[in-house]
Formats: structure tokens, C-alpha cells, sequence
């Protein structure tokens, strides 16, 4: 930065300061290593662009860019900051760049201070307006896009905000608590209801400040750092310890802990289910519904976990294979128990490839579901730990062997993984060839090839995708289609995600002139190559587009690489050598027009179509009226519309490993079987209906 410049920037930031508004001080952590921070700042700021495929700098352009996503992480939602906030924030906004550069983080704290003050005015606004009686008979509207509101300008501005956030939640829990009512065929008294209704939403919020309370300094470094990553692109981000090892967790499949999933309830870590066959199940005394109250590593003194984070208690619970936790545990009877338990790997089923048999029309097809591209690498060096390439082998073996005339390899919802095993996968459908192009920032290009020329399975094949498809799943579908070996089937399109990233221990990147050891200081997910069909069309920001189209609940929802801030574009790059094959799809538009024709016979299809133009007018409106009859005649056309497509149509799983031991679920009910649970929904599956139609033409033309 030239020196002019850098006076003029001084000055008007000296000014700033001036008259920004007076803060009180938020108590410094005393475990926040200031020095440890500044080095990840230094860290970032140097290696990112030296790494980064993008090119991108270390600039004012980027340290505004990152200036947005570190407010939008702060207060998303606008109901804590004022404008003047805002704008004594914003005086940072052009000192990132010099900063990271220099090894002087300011912005976290000045952020941290600002927002511990409004969180404690706006939790005695919320203890005011609780107090008083909020009227449901007020006629009055709400806008709920935080994109079309700006910040409150002062605190009778906040305060009224906060009385329609309030009053919508009010609402929403008293016609919950009606329906439950006349369910059970009790009598409605609407001012019982309303009043428990307000003692309900009450509680709520007061977990909810108490989770913001526990907030540390650090955490708010955290999410700037991150926000410094995500300017160079939607999937660079830095990781603190505790999210890398949760990264880890979901790549593997597994952990080391003590196998029970757990929630955060009223202030206390409850046990939400025991994992069948883990340690905790073993050992039989922890149950569903315990609550746990203190962590000890085996003789250790024990460590109250009441009232602490989730995800902090997590790691008290965690801890290697062998090693003993005893855990206090506060029985539904009230009585206590401690329970020591030894630690073991905990296989998280849900991530692994599942397959079943599917019969309809007098013919039998395989069904494989790949819910993400796992492999354990640590154990992989030694030929040991799970990985989806060999477990989606085994699927498609046991399958032939039951006499399957075709296959649906089911890629929805697959937010990707390893990059080995989208190539692997697809050799598994290929005899040899070319899979993807790999290039990165200076233009250097290599290919990665299914080098093995056994060919798993040569039949029919169907690949099902839905916007939530990414990175890995776009490889496999794409290299599929491209080499015509697969009709893919789904939405519009996947989600663009056509890069690559790597992950960096930055513990293991510390610059020779800061030679004392820190505290573990996390890593950085950096993208540093972009990847490339064999036709060579990138994935990048357009996704795939299905052979057949069909109507899709997702059809406007801004999901997708197109919609994310900071996105790396589209391009052509030159095509490789591939061989297509001429002799397995011999009539694609054909297949395309049957499929066309049938959706205009089918209900669920038409349905799922007329309820996606709905949904579509309802993203449309942001304002929300805030009276009973309203949002009780707006529930019940969602209902309906619930009831008419079904549940299971594609749903998002969003929980990805975040903040408890395994992700958080419900139990299932003693009756209910999980494997059959999913099996008994592909019945009902209009997608997996068409695809199976879609395989049963093909095999028809084939036999012509």
C-alpha cells in the first residue's frame, strides 16, 4: 500500500474511532493466545495466495470481500447490530489485507465487544417484552428475508424488531399447542394456550441467550479466519482443531468415542440413542434419556459439563481407542450412576453404501446408494479401513449374483469426499479410460484414469442426482455420461462444484521465524485445482445436466455453486481421448421422450412439479402477516401440500458432523427397524420409480 495512501486510510480511521460509540469492554479470555492468533492471521495472509487456484491476492478487493462474510457470520439475521455498528466495523474493513500481512488481527475483538453488549441489551429488551403482554389481535406484517432489511438504527428500532420476532414465535408455538389440543380431543382455551405458548417461547430464548453467553473471544478469531479463507472461494476455509477433527470424523466414516448420539437440552448434554454394537452398547448401562453431568478421564478428577457447549463437551467425551472415560449420569428416576466405559471405533452407518434388490415389472434391479465418497487414508496405507470404491464393489457383486437386469446408483444428497474414489467408482462401470482433468493455477494439467481394465458391471446402469450432488458425485455422473455408459436422472442440474481442494496442517507450516511451539493451530482447506469433464466442459458453478429431467422439489431454491458468494466461474477446457461406448445407450432420445410421456401420467411426479411452482411463489413472499387466522390458513396449506408430496422425497440432510459425537438424530421407536425403514421408502420413491422405468426401456432397446 503506497504511503499516501496509508496516511489517508490512518487518518480516517484515527477519525472513526473518535466518534465511534463507546463499548464496554468484553473480558479478554485468558486462553487466548494473542501470539498464536496473529501467526494463523500472518499464516493465511502469506500462504493462501501462493497456494490458492484462483490467483487471487491479498488485497483491499479481498479484505472487503472478506469484510462481508466475516458481518454475515456476525449477525446474519440483523437483530443484534445497529447501523452505528455497522459502520465502526466497517473502519476495519480496509485494514484486513495490511493487517494479515502484518500479524495484527483487530477486527475479531472489536467484533466480540460490540456484539457481547448488544446480545446483553437485547436480552433485557427480550425480558422486557416478555414481561409485557405481546397482543395477538395487532394487525401488522414482518419481513423475514434479512437481505431486504437493513440494520435497526437505534434501540427502539431493535426493540420492535425483537417484539415481532417474539410475537411470530409466540404464534407459531400457541397454534402448535392448539393442534396438539384438539388431536388429543381436549377443549381449546386460547388464553391457557396463549399464556403457555408464552412461557414456552420464554424458556427458549433464554437457552438461546445462554447458548450465545458461552461464545468465546476465540470463537469469533475462528469465524474471521474462516471468512478471510471463503474470499477466495465457497470451499476454502480454515478449520480450528475441533472442526478439523469433525472433517476428519466424516471423511473416515468413524471415530473413537463411546458411540452415543447426543443433544443439547435446558442446559444439559442428553443421550438422544445408543449405537448398536459400540462401546456404550457393550457396556449396557447408558441409556436414551440419561443425562450426563461430568466427564472423567478415568482416575481424573471429573469435569462438570452442565450448562457447557455441546461441542466442548464432545471433546471431553471423545478420546483414543482403549483409553477409559467415566461419565456421571443422571438417571429419568433421578437416581445417578458412574459408568466407566472403554473407548472404541465407532462405525457411522449412515454414511456407507447401501444397497437392496428392487423388483417391479416382473424384473429385478440393484439399488446403491453412495451417501458420500469415504475413505479412511490414515489406515489405508497399511491396506486397512473402509472406503467406498471397495464397498460399492462388494454391492455390485452380491447384486449380480441375485440376477439383476439393471442398476440405479443413487448420488443424491452426496456432497462428495475423496477424489480416489469418484475415479475408482467409475472404473467400476468402465473398462479403461480416462475419468476426470485435473488442472491447477499455472495451467498444468494432468488426467486420472481408471488404469484397470476389469469391468465390474456392463449392464444397465441409471445414475440419480438432485442439486444437493457435488464434487465427487458430479465427477462419477459426469464421466458416466459423457462416456455414454449411464442415462443420468434428476433435477435441473447438480451443484457446480467442479474443484478441488487439499487440506494443510498449518501445525506443520510454521514459518523458521516462529520457532516456539503453539497451541494445535488448525488447518486450512484450500482449493488449489479445478476439475474438468473428459469432454472437457467444467462442472464448475453449472453442475451436470441430467439426460432426463424430472420435476424437482429444489426446482427454485438458490442452492448451488451459482448462488455462493465468491464463486470460481465456468470454463472450457480441451477434451482428452476417451472411447464412448456405442453399443449401451443405443437410443437416449427415445428413453428421454418415454420418460417425458410417462411424467405427464404420473401423480406423484405432477404433483411434486405443481408443489415446486407453489413453493417457488412462496420464496417469493418474504412478508409475513402476524395474525392467528393467517399464518393457521398458511400452516395448513403447508400441511396439505406435505401430505400430497411426502416427506421423503428428497430430503436435505443438513447435520454433517457439527457439534455432537455422531450426528444428531430422534431415536427410532423400539418397533422400528432403520434398514428396513430405508428400504420401505424407496417403494414410495416417485425417482426411483422412473429410474427403474427408465432401465426397463433401455433393457427394451437393447434387446431390439
Amino acid at each position: 500500500m503506497k504511503n499516501s495512501k496509508l496516511h489517508f486510510i490512518s487518518a480516517v480511521f484515527i477519525g472513526l474511532l473518535l466518534l465511534a460509540p463507546s463499548y464496554p469492554a468484553a473480558q479478554i479470555d485468558p486462553e487466548v493466545d494473542e501470539k498464536r492468533n496473529k501467526l494463523i492471521g500472518y499464516m493465511l495472509g502469506k500462504q493462501l495466495p501462493s497456494i490458492h487456484y484462483s490467483d487471487k491476492q491479498v488485497n483491499d478487493e479481498l479484505a472487503e470481500a472478506a469484510f462481508d462474510l466475516y458481518l454475515k457470520q456476525l449477525d446474519f439475521q440483523k437483530r443484534f447490530l445497529l447501523e452505528e455498528d455497522v459502520e465502526y466495523l466497517r473502519s476495519y474493513a480496509s485494514l484486513i489485507d495490511d493487517n494479515l500481512l502484518r500479524g495484527t488481527i483487530a477486527l475479531p475483538k472489536a467484533g466480540y465487544d460490540i456484539m457481547a453488549s448488544r446480545i446483553d441489551q437485547v436480552e433485557r429488551l427480550v425480558d422486557v417484552l416478555m414481561d409485557s403482554a405481546i397482543d395477538a389481535k395487532d394487525s401488522e406484517s414482518m419481513e423475514t428475508d434479512p437481505e431486504k432489511l437493513d440494520y435497526a438504527v437505534d434501540e427502539g428500532g431493535l426493540k420492535q424488531r425483537w417484539r415481532k420476532i417474539l410475537k411470530v414465535e409466540i404464534m407459531n408455538r400457541f397454534l402448535d399447542l392448539e393442534e396438539e389440543h384438539l388431536a388429543e380431543g381436549k377443549a381449546v382455551d386460547q388464553e391457557v394456550i396463549w399464556n403457555e405458548a408464552s412461557e414456552r417461547v420464554s424458556k427458549r430464548f433464554k437457552d438461546f441467550f445462554n447458548r450465545l453467553h458461552q461464545e468465546t473471544l476465540q470463537d469469533h478469531y475462528d469465524r474471521f479466519f474462516n471468512a478471510v479463507a471463503r474470499a477466495f472461494d465457497p470451499h476454502t476455509n480454515y478449520m480450528a482443531p475441533d472442526r478439523k477433527e469433525d472433517f476428519d470424523i466424516h471423511m473416515r466414516g468413524s471415530l473413537e468415542g463411546i458411540g452415543a448420539l447426543l443433544r443439547e437440552e435446558d442446559g444439559y448434554i442428553k443421550v438422544v440413542r445408543i449405537i448398536p454394537g459400540s462401546a456404550s452398547a457393550r457396556e449396557g448401562r447408558l441409556q436414551a434419556e440419561d443425562i450426563i453431568l461430568a466427564v472423567a478421564e478415568k482416575d481424573e478428577e471429573p469435569v462438570e459439563i452442565t450448562d457447557m457447549r455441546l461441542r466442548d463437551a464432545v471433546r471431553l467425551i471423545r478420546g483414543p481407542k482403549g483409553t477409559e472415560v467415566r461419565l456421571t449420569a443422571r438417571k429419568p428416576d433421578g437416581t445417578k450412576d458412574i459408568i466407566a466405559i472403554t473407548r472404541d471405533v465407532v462405525q457411522i452407518e449412515e454414511t456407507f453404501v447401501k444397497y437392496t434388490v428392487l423388483e417391479a415389472q416382473g424384473a429385478k434391479f440393484g439399488y446403491i446408494r453412495i451417501p458420500s465418497f469415504y475413505r479412511d487414508f490414515e489406515k489405508s496405507r497399511y491396506g486397512q479401513g473402509r472406503n467406498s470404491t471397495q464397498d460399492t464393489r462388494d454391492a455390485i457383486v452380491e447384486l449380480r449374483n441375485q440376477g439383476i437386469e439393471g442398476i440405479i446408483l443413487d448420488l443424491r444428497n452426496n456432497g462428495g469426499g475423496s477424489l480416489v474414489d469418484a475415479v475408482d467408482i467409475t472404473g467400476l462401470f468402465i473398462d479403461e479410460g480416462p475419468v476426470v482433468q485435473v488442472k491447477n493455477s499455472q495451467g498444468m494439467k494432468r488426467v486420472l484414469q481408471d488404469d484397470d481394465d476389469t469391468l465390474v458391471y456392463d449392464g444397465p446402469l441409471v445414475v440419480l442426482v438432485n442439486r444437493f450432488s457435488a464434487s465427487a458425485s458430479e465427477i462419477v455422473a459426469a464421466a458416466l455420461q459423457d462416456y455414454r455408459r449411464a442415462i443420468v436422472v434428476g433435477g435441473q442440474h447438480t451443484h457446480g462444484k467442479g474443484t478441488v481442494q487439499t487440506i494443510i496442517d498449518l501445525n506443520e507450516n510454521i514459518p523458521l521465524l516462529h520457532l516456539r511451539r503453539y497451541d494445535d493451530l488448525g488447518a486450512l482447506k484450500a482449493t488449489i485445482q479445478k476439475f474438468y469433464r473428459v469432454d472437457g466442459g467444467s462442472t464448475q458453478y453449472k453442475g451436470v445436466e441430467p439426460d432426463v429431467v424430472l420435476p424437482s422439489l429444489f426446482e427454485n431454491l438458490k442452492s448451488g455453486e451459482q448462488y455462493l458468494d465468491y464463486s470460481l466461474p465456468w470454463d472450457q477446457d480441451e477434451a482428452v481421448k476417451y472411447d464412448a461406448y456405442s453399443d449401451k445407450i443405443t437410443d437416449l432420445q427415445s428413453i428421454i421422450d418415454r420418460s417425458r410421456a410417462r411424467i405427464k401420467e404420473s401423480t406423484d411426479l405432477l404433483l411434486i412439479k405443481e408443489e415446486a411452482a407453489r413453493a417457488g411463489k412462496r420464496s417469493e413472499q418474504t412478508v409475513i402477516e402476524l395474525d392467528l387466522d393467517s399464518m393457521r390458513a398458511k400452516r395448513e396449506e403447508e400441511k396439505q401440500a406435505r401430505e400430497k408430496v411426502g416427506a421423503h422425497y428428497g430430503r436435505l440432510e443438513e447435520d454433517e458432523l457439527e457439534e455432537a459425537a455422531v450426528p444428531d438424530e430422534i431415536p427410532q421407536s423400539p418397533e422400528s427397524d432403520p434398514e428396513e425403514d430405508w428400504i420401505a421408502d424407496l417403494a414410495g420413491d416417485p425417482y426411483v420409480t422412473e429410474s427403474e422405468m427408465i432401465i426397463n426401456d433401455l433393457v427394451q432397446l437393447l434387446r431390439k
